[in-house]
């Protein structure tokens, strides 16, 4: 039988190797005027690192893609979620957002011991949680989930454009751009548009 103090220091040692996993959160499409909300959650493999992470933002298209499938290829583990249309009409921009972020952060395959959230806000979770403004740009982890849930909604948004080619999804991502709202003052709006929103709301008055 294991004395107490054996239990203790098997018990610390535990702890002590425990591996400290952490992901990254982030989302694509709060701005734009149609499609889903998407979410990324990512957790990095430090020992097989990727170079050249950065906020979404700040690379090009093809260096995101590129970056896409090194991420998927090299994480410890990552998930993709979305917030449709319709909750964030019936919830707001921002609660479907987080809501986003938690089925991110819910469908990782491994439970992180501490989620880092990009920007002022936190999802619900039952894990320990910090939100870092600007940390797309500072944390690796969330930069990659930034990378993953811009690359998914633009190639969401080249889907819709071959669906309803006429309002140039392909460009503007669904940004209210000027040929964008002057596709929805001449075409109307699609059932991906969202109707809470000022511009698209205008139209269908």
């Amino acid at each position: 039988m294991r004395s107490k103090k054996f239990l203790r220091a098997e018990q610390a040692l535990l702890v002590w190797d425990a591996p400290g996993l952490i992901a990254g959160v982030d989302e694509a499409g709060r701005g734009p005027l149609a499609g889903p909300v998407v979410a990324a959650a990512v957790i990095l493999d430090d020992l097989n690192p990727i170079m050249g992470l950065a906020d979404s933002k700040k690379l090009t298209a093809l260096k995101r893609e590129r970056l896409y499938d090194e991420i998927r290829a090299k994480a410890l583990c990552c998930s993709i979620a979305e917030a449709s249309v319709e909750e964030i009409d019936r919830l707001n921009i921002l609660q479907a957002t987080l809501l986003a972020m938690r089925r991110a952060v819910e469908g990782l395959r491994l439970k992180p011991n501490k989620v880092l959230v990009d920007g002022n806000r936190l999802p619900v979770l039952d894990v320990l949680a910090e939100a870092i403004v600007k940390g797309d740009s500072k944390v690796p982890a969330i930069s990659a989930a930034s990378i993953l849930a811009k690359v998914h909604r633009d190639r969401w948004c080249l889907q819709l454009h071959a669906q309803y080619p006429a309002y140039g999804f392909d460009r503007h991502k669904g940004y209210g751009t000027e040929a964008h709202l002057n596709a929805l003052r001449m075409h109307g709006a699609t059932p991906w548009h969202r109707q809470s929103f000022a511009p698209v709301a205008e139209v269908l008055r």
